[in-house]
């Protein structure tokens, strides 16, 4: 483990280690935030798994009504016929057997990576490269586009949509704003993110969620709790 920094040690003192509700957790992390820089706020849940489904099916995606981050790098796999769409919407890199020898020399950096339908069976030699990433592309996280659909997708995720999925541990990981933004537009943020997850369950979060954490880019990390609806 990492040895923490005398701030972190020194702002983990203030950090009250109860349960928060949503809305004190937002008050909390922000307060605790010690970065000199405008850092982001991560969002944690321990979420309980189903038995019958393998962690890495557990897949989804997220465009948050306020922006979480840096503007994402985007790589899309197509053919030629459709190139100038997602050149023309904002995307990174656009190609087919180029890119596959980018990613297979592990030279290629990006966040997000999409294809079309007609594509897919190529690009699955990505497999061992881009699936331990998270980066695969997959209709369960919307990056999966058909042609019409494909400059749209460019730019949802260009505007910061991101991708989600479970981990083995049943942990979910998702950026849900910067650390200024206003409390209850990081609030809305937070509850738009938890619905997505929701979706993908088919499960209330009360339902579904242990715990969950909020944590700045540099800082403690908060608890709080999704209460239980009162019919409960």
């Amino acid at each position: 483990m990492a040895k923490r920094s005398k701030t972190y040690l020194k702002t983990k003192e203030k950090r009250n280690r109860k349960e928060h509700t949503l809305e004190e957790a937002v008050k909390a992390v922000k307060s605790l935030s010690y970065s000199k820089f405008v850092g982001t706020v991560e969002m944690h849940l321990v979420v309980d798994l189903p038995k019958d489904k393998d962690p890495k099916s557990i897949k989804g995606s997220i465009a948050l009504p306020y922006s979480a981050g840096k503007t994402k790098t985007v790589y899309v796999f197509t053919s030629p016929e459709n190139s100038a769409k997602a050149e023309a919407a904002g995307a990174d890199k656009v190609g087919l057997e180029d890119l596959i020898k980018e990613v297979q020399s592990a030279k290629a950096v990006f966040d997000v990576a999409i294809a079309t339908p007609d594509v897919m069976a190529k690009i699955a030699i990505l497999g061992k490269e881009l699936g331990p990433k998270g980066l695969m592309p997959n209709p369960k996280t919307g990056t999966v586009a058909s042609p019409a659909e494909l400059e749209e997708t460019v730019k949802a995720y260009k505007k910061g949509k991101q991708t989600f999925g479970a981990d083995e541990q049943g942990g979910i990981h998702m950026n849900v704003g910067k650390i200024d933004l206003e409390e209850d537009k990081l609030i809305e943020n937070i509850n738009k993110a938890v619905s997505a997850v929701e979706e993908v369950f088919g499960k209330s979060a009360s339902q579904l969620v242990r715990i969950g954490y909020l944590a700045p880019t540099m800082g403690p990390s908060v608890a709080f709790k999704f209460a239980k609806p009162e019919s409960e």
